[in-house]
């Protein structure tokens, strides 16, 4: 009789494996811990893009993740 463990490991394994079917697979999966979050859209500016933050955020170390 196999052991509860291992039949969970099992169970997990097949919802990994079933959920990275659903992902597109040029997408990556992050997962980040933070004090706030911000949702705007990147505007041209010159030759490259801009975003405006807060001036509060000023001297704060932000991470970028590009979504669509």
């Amino acid at each position: 009789m196999p052991d509860n463990k291992s039949q969970n490991g099992n169970q997990n394994f097949v919802k990994q494996k079933e959920l990275a079917a659903d992902v597109s697979s040029n997408k990556v999966k992050f997962e980040i811990y933070g004090e706030e979050m911000i949702e705007k859209r990147v505007k041209s500016s010159g030759n490259s893009g801009r975003v405006y933050l807060p001036p509060n955020w000023v001297g704060h170390k932000v991470k970028i993740i590009r979504t669509d």
